[in-house]
């Protein structure tokens, strides 16, 4: 009976566990309206004429922010984006877009931000990294949305087999017979992420 209650308890928590984790989705301000929206800016700047009107998702870190009448020009340096639709970490820029939004955004709450925004392409205009020419890919955000970096800890593996476990004044008891050996935990990670 004992061995049973503690069976039912461990299938609970993996199924609290992976009810927590769940599916990654992506955000109702970025879905967008096509189920897949382009996402690949190397392929659109190779042939841009060929995307505008296409639906596309970008994402990056914001470099400068325009505010015109009516208007606000968001230059972002793109990354690839997870499934989720957030912008990678530590990943190269695969270019620069301009991302043209309706209304003003205060350039305050924006640069040096990461954002995803979604929307139609509009084709490219010519401006400058730097001293340098470079054609950027325009597109009319329809949504965004901003992200935070956060720091996340992360815990070492755990044992999973409960037979391995048990009650008692060593909670990390782990493998061999009668509980002999030790599971040794390792130092605890402190990862950065993007979140909501």
């Amino acid at each position: 009976m004992a061995v049973q209650s503690k069976v039912v308890r461990w299938a609970l928590a993996g199924i609290v566990a992976s009810a927590l984790s769940g599916c990654v989705s992506v955000p109702e301000a970025i879905q967008g309206s096509s189920p897949t929206p382009q996402q690949d800016l190397m392929r659109v700047m190779n042939a841009p004429q060929l995307y505008v009107g296409q639906e596309a998702r970008f994402g990056g870190k914001v470099i400068n922010v325009q505010n015109t009448q009516g208007k606000t020009r968001l230059e972002i340096a793109a990354v690839p984006l997870d499934s989720a639709a957030r912008p990678v970490l530590g990943e190269p820029s695969r270019g620069r877009i301009y991302a043209d939004v309706s209304g003003f955004l205060d350039p305050v709450d924006f640069r040096n931000q990461l954002v995803t925004v979604v929307g139609p392409i509009t084709g490219t205009a010519d401006g400058k990294v730097g001293e340098t020419p470079y054609k950027y890919m325009v597109m009319q955000v329809n949504g965004y949305k901003r992200w935070r970096i956060a720091q996340q800890v992360v815990m070492p593996p755990q044992p999973i087999d409960p037979w391995l476990w048990g009650p008692g004044p060593h909670p990390w008891r782990y493998g061999g017979y009668g509980g002999m050996g030790w599971y040794d935990p390792g130092p605890v990670r402190v990862q950065t992420v993007v979140t909501e």
